[in-house]
């Protein structure tokens, strides 16, 4: 029995993804042994969380890094330090920004809610969101045209979530912000690859800890070493809302080594056999029809996707999630395409055998359903 049963609460299997709404990840045992040490001394935090800096630089090939309480966090405060930059009076009164350059240049097809709006992170910290383009098309004149002189920064989201055809590619952006002396900064919270965006030549990049890493609620930004000195300064104004605590920075630290160190190829490959045999076990159950697919946002993750054919059971895929949810315990699939009749199932989160509980719940469920229509 878990802590979580424990306090009354049904177990979860999570095929949804690394999702903040089911605890985002489970952590390895050595990191949370290492979160236990840290939180047993006390340590001057802000030389804590300096050397976090030069640690995670290591993975990320940045000039320094600033731990934060999370990506969304992270989209704030990185906001702020644009704005506020060393200014300790507009450091302090922030979010309102009246009188400062304030304007953050955001496409269109990227103005997401991912739980919350990530305009409103952006207002956050100071920051006036200017939405530009068209929800499904782009260009680099509708960015350009918007830069005047209260522009702050240029933003970028990468995200399954965005539009992902007909926006104008990072590296665009990148030659944009360059042309006109701006910061860009990439919101890459979910994403693996944690050098790709600086490499490109974005000036700040804001990942999540508990998401692709694997560590604790936490988040970071990494980028220019004069920025990332901005950003630390917001922990005296609107990051002081945000800060993390001592454990969870220790817990990102030992996450992000363990990241660096393990071969994310090998177990990518590992799950897309996992998906590719219930695939074909899927297949054999009556009114339901698997594939499986690549992640919408490139990155190397293979899920499967269920189609229910609602002709022949007479019920949609949101009866079948509803049965998976209330059943003890409970599974939460990954449901973006439900309103098409497709149940995703995400390999990521899945502890060894959980496949299988899947599995037999599906049967079961379509079942019940065949006896109710006989």
């Amino acid at each position: 029995m878990n802590v979580y049963e424990e306090l009354g609460l049904k177990r979860v299997i999570n095929a949804s993804g690394k999702m903040t709404a089911l605890g985002a990840s489970v952590i390895d045992a050595g990191v949370a042994d290492y979160m236990v040490r840290a939180s047993m001394d006390y340590v001057n935090i802000e030389a804590l969380m300096e050397k976090a800096g030069e640690v995670i630089s290591k993975y990320t090939g940045a000039q320094d890094a600033c731990v934060t309480a999370g990506a969304a966090a992270g989209i704030a405060i990185a906001v702020a330090a644009c704005i506020a930059k060393d200014d300790i009076d507009a450091i302090e009164r922030l979010p309102v920004s009246k009188g400062l350059r304030n304007e953050i240049i955001i496409q269109k097809g990227h103005s997401i809610d991912f739980g919350a709006p990530v305009v409103q992170m952006i207002r956050l910290g100071g920051g006036v969101p200017v939405e530009v383009g068209h929800t499904n098309k782009a260009a680099p004149l509708h960015i350009e045209r918007a830069v005047n002189e209260k522009t702050a920064a240029l933003i970028y989201v990468k995200s399954h979530h965005t539009v992902q055809k007909g926006m104008v590619s990072v590296e665009k952006m990148v030659n944009i912000a360059k042309k006109y002396d701006l910061p860009l900064i990439v919101d890459a919270a979910a994403e693996g690859d944690l050098k790709k965006y600086l490499a490109a030549g974005a000036d700040l990049v804001i990942y999540s800890g508990g998401k692709a890493i694997e560590g604790p609620t936490s988040g970071f930004i990494a980028g220019r070493r004069n920025l990332i000195g901005y950003c630390r300064l917001q922990y005296r104004g609107i990051g002081r809302a945000m800060k993390v605590g001592k454990e969870n920075i220790a817990g990102l630290l030992k996450a992000v080594e363990l990241y660096g160190s393990r071969d994310n190829r090998e177990e990518a490959l590992r799950q897309k056999e996992e998906m590719e045999w219930l695939k074909v076990e899927v297949d054999k159950i009556d009114g339901l029809e698997a594939e499986v697919v690549q992640d919408e946002a490139g990155r190397e993750i293979y899920r499967v996707h269920i189609r229910v054919d609602s002709g022949f059971l007479g019920v949609d895929a949101k009866h079948i999630i509803d049965e998976l949810e209330r059943g003890d315990p409970a599974v939460y699939t990954r449901n973006h395409y439900a309103n098409m009749g497709i149940i995703g199932i995400d390999p990521r989160p899945l502890k060894e055998g959980e496949e299988r509980v899947i599995l037999n719940r599906l049967r079961s469920i379509v079942e019940d359903i065949k006896r109710r229509n006989t």
